[in-house]
């Protein structure tokens, strides 16, 4: 698996192994999208979670209550 992600790391903006006459500015600037990409994707994924948790809320009042307060007393009940 390790192999598979160095392959796909090694790869050109065409999808062909090897890399351009100037292969560290094109490498950075491939991690530079690919984390941008990365923090676009998480940052969504994160707001879905969060709408999600919002409508579980509001459907389910009773669990959401319970779950606030077994939250509560955990964070209590939490030494430093």
């Amino acid at each position: 698996m390790v192999a598979m992600a160095n392959e796909r790391e090694t790869r050109d903006a065409d999808g062909e192994p090897g890399g351009t006459a100037d292969g560290s500015a094109a490498v950075s600037g491939r991690a530079a999208d690919r984390d941008a990409e990365r923090r676009r994707r998480r940052a969504l994924f994160l707001r879905e979670l969060s709408e999600a948790r919002e409508l579980r809320a509001r459907v389910q009042p009773r669990r959401a209550r319970a779950a606030r307060m077994r939250q509560q007393m955990r964070m209590r009940t939490f030494r430093w």
